[in-house]
């Protein structure tokens, strides 16, 4: 199966950001991919945290939904999106969620991130709770692709990636991670963490980034990357916004569990 990580450096209008990842997801269906991930924030990045309450849908409906649900049903794609916020009980909190969809443009599976980041060094300062809920449940969905392989697809988002017992958890033979990591902190750990996870749960890894300088000051690492369940880096972007396509196999992931058959030998 063919896979694609999308890239994007968004910003802080929301039909412009669309835009971009429509286009993005027409260039990842016309290389062949199956499975387009578009990354964390896709569709705003604010000059202030608060401002993605403002945009914040309820669950079910809204111009973003819409829009997720409309593009996979067009392109006959699995689309991740991202995340985007969703409107909880409370006003003042939104829930940084992950939306799945199957290619006939119906909803799979919404994942909202757990472990929210956050970071001081004197200089940069980000505090997720402040305006979002944290989500408490692992999820997983089946992806059957179009040889009529099923796919055990984990989902996780950004600041997941350091919380090794999530992935455990979620048994997976792919693992997306929809990001948005700082320059700073995607300097120093970011293919790490994502080449530690792939080979401890010798599963495919998807990581879709936020790649660039943001309007709001931001600036983010990017390296949207696919990895194999034996710690290769299949395919990879630096920077900007792009297309990161690489192939997939599950007689690759079979032959690694074979040969070292490290989750048969888990005693915790």
């Amino acid at each position: 199966m063919k896979v694609a990580a999308i890239q994007m450096v968004s910003g802080t209008r929301l039909d412009d950001n669309l835009a971009q990842a429509r286009a993005l997801l027409e260039q990842a269906r016309e290389a062949g991919a199956e499975l387009a991930v578009l990354p964390e924030y896709f569709c705003f990045m604010g000059r202030h945290d608060a401002d993605k309450l403002r945009i914040a849908e309820p669950p079910g409906a809204g111009p973003i939904q819409a829009f997720l649900s409309r593009a996979a049903a067009d392109f006959g794609l699995w689309v991740v999106g991202g995340t985007l916020p969703l409107a909880t009980s409370d006003p003042a909190h939104a829930a940084n969620a992950t939306l799945v969809f199957g290619p006939d443009g119906q909803p799979v599976a919404r994942y909202d991130k757990i472990h929210l980041f956050r970071y001081d060094n004197g200089r940069e300062r980000y505090d997720e709770a402040a305006v979002l809920a944290a989500g408490d449940t692992p999820t997983a969905f089946t992806l059957t692709d179009a040889q009529g392989q099923a796919w055990r697809v984990g989902l996780s988002v950004c600041y997941d990636l350091r919380f090794p017992e999530l992935y455990r958890l979620l048994g997976a033979d792919l693992l997306l991670v929809p990001a948005a990591f700082t320059h700073t902190t995607g300097q120093a750990h970011w293919e790490v963490l994502l080449r530690a996870r792939a080979i401890e749960n010798q599963a495919y890894v998807l990581a879709s980034a936020q790649g660039g300088s943001h309007e709001n000051g931001r600036q983010t690492w990017g390296q949207s990357m696919v990895i194999d369940p034996w710690g290769v880096v299949l395919a990879q972007r630096a920077s900007g916004a792009g297309v990161v396509v690489a192939d997939i196999a599950m007689s690759r992931l079979q032959q690694v569990r074979q040969q070292l058959p490290a989750l048969q030998h888990r005693r915790f």
